[in-house]
Formats: C-alpha cells, structure tokens, sequence
C-alpha cells in the first residue's frame, strides 16, 4: 500500500492550502484537493505560504468529491475524517499505510453526505470553550501522529 495522504475539501484559505503543501513536501506525503476550492490555485497567498516547497509538492487536483471518492475506492484506500463532531480523538485510532486523511472546509468542513462516507472519523481534543484549531495545524499534528504509528518517519533518515 502507497503511503498516507492528505485530503482537502473544498478549502477556503490559501494561506493554509500552501502551509500544507509545504508541510506535505516536507515530510513526503501526496496531497489531494477536492473543487471546488474557495481560491485560485495560482493565489499569491498560497505561494507565500508554501514558498519554494509549492514546486516539490506532489498534489492531485480533483473537480469534486465523486471524482476523488473514486480515486480513493480504487486505490483501495480507508478514507479517515478529521472532524469535530468525531467522538474518537485521533490519538486512540489505529492508522494504518495508505490511509487519506480527510480535511473539511475552513468555514463549513464537510457535509453529512462526506461525514458517512467516511470509514472512520477522528476529533483533536480541546478545550470546551474552543471551537476549532487552524486547519494546517490540525493537519500537522494528525498527520504526524500517523505517520508515527505506520514508521512513516523511518523512511526519512
């Protein structure tokens, strides 16, 4: 099985769009974007975010969630959400190789069409009074615990 991936739905913010690329080059994950995104591709903000990392990233763009989920039933691939209405925080599941990594939309996250589509759905906790973390930080640490678990960071040494 090929390694984890990241997941964007629709995202809103380049700024965050390019924090993750730079993020995925980084550590050698493939990113999909899922369209319609809230943005250009070719946005400035997303190019200052991801800096000379944008042109290392390997990312697929898909016209929309049918297309993508399509991709993911092909591979053979666990698509498992980041949301905050999981109940399972993301340190008590069990990643596993080639798993996507699912990311909701900045200002809606995912419909519920997406939310049962999904084989598994994970939560970071917080606090109470919070809503949310920002989405790029949210990808780093879930990603970062997954790569943990599956040895993905052995390959980097």
């Amino acid at each position: 099985m090929s390694p984890l991936r990241i997941a964007l739905y629709q995202p809103d913010i380049p700024g965050n769009t390019g924090t993750i690329l730079r993020l995925a080059a980084c550590l050698g994950l493939k990113v999909d974007i899922i369209e319609p995104a809230g943005f250009d591709l070719s946005d400035r903000n997303l190019k200052r975010a991801g800096m000379d990392y944008l042109s290392m990233a390997a990312f697929t763009r898909h016209v929309n969630f049918q297309r993508f989920d399509e991709s993911v039933a092909t591979e053979g691939r666990r698509l498992v959400l980041a949301s905050t209405k999981a109940a399972l925080p993301y340190t008590d599941f069990a990643f596993q190789p080639g798993d996507t990594l699912l990311f909701g939309r900045e200002s809606a996250g995912v419909p519920e069409s997406v939310h049962e589509r999904a084989d598994a759905r994970v939560l970071i906790p917080m606090v109470p009074e919070t809503r949310s973390i920002n989405l790029a930080l949210s990808v780093a640490m879930i990603a970062g615990e997954a790569l943990r678990q599956t040895g993905g960071f052995h390959c980097m040494k």
